[in-house]
């Protein structure tokens, strides 16, 4: 039997992405944001308001990195949360982080996470089914330690995820399966290739 729940942002799981930014004085401002996702394959959107400083610097710049929140940091990327940067000048600095600049474009890389996306701002859309930032990712860069034989390991990565239903945070750490292949036991040669 089934219950129902109240409506939230009920996908399970949803990212903890940290999306970066250089204020005007160029200190760094770092949010995180839950509503985020690729759109294509190099195309990041980011549902935030402009209300966010994130917005603010972000349209400012023309650029923003997106981090991957990894367990190891959750207090630190759950204080970006928290702490806005309309109220708090620099919240890297007292979560005790530290920034190196994008290669790629005029934002920061947080050293401490372990998977980064440069991008470059491409629009800002606002319409009656939501709001948000729209990004070319333009460079991805890992650390050396979650990349064993120089390729990525994303259990090394030890990557978080928010739970919308109970305010929770969860590693997402074991590979249970391989992608476009275990599921060929139940396909069928001839029923075509598109789902």
């Amino acid at each position: 039997m089934r219950k129902k729940l109240n409506i939230t942002e009920g996908i399970f799981p949803m990212p903890v992405l940290m999306i970066a930014s250089y204020n005007e004085d160029g200190s760094v401002n770092v949010m995180n944001a839950a509503w985020g996702t690729m759109q294509d394959r190099n195309m990041v959107v980011l549902n935030l308001t402009e209300t966010h400083k994130t917005v603010k610097n972000i349209k400012k710049r023309g650029a923003f990195t997106v981090s991957i929140a990894d367990a190891a940091h959750v207090a630190e990327a759950d204080y970006f949360g928290v702490a806005s940067g309309n109220k708090v000048a620099d919240k890297l600095k007292k979560a005790g982080l530290t920034a190196s600049r994008a290669e790629c474009v005029d934002a920061p890389v947080i050293n401490e996470f372990p998977l980064c996306l440069e991008c470059e701002y491409v629009e800002y859309q606002d319409n009656a089914y939501g709001c948000g930032v729209i990004g070319r990712v333009v460079n991805v860069t890992a650390d050396e330690n979650v990349m064993p034989n120089g390729k990525l390991d994303m259990s090394l990565v030890n990557a978080i995820a928010f739970d919308p239903y109970t305010h929770g945070y969860y590693r997402v750490a074991e590979r249970v399966g391989e992608a476009f292949h275990d599921g060929m036991r139940y396909h069928d040669p001839g029923a075509g290739d598109s789902v």
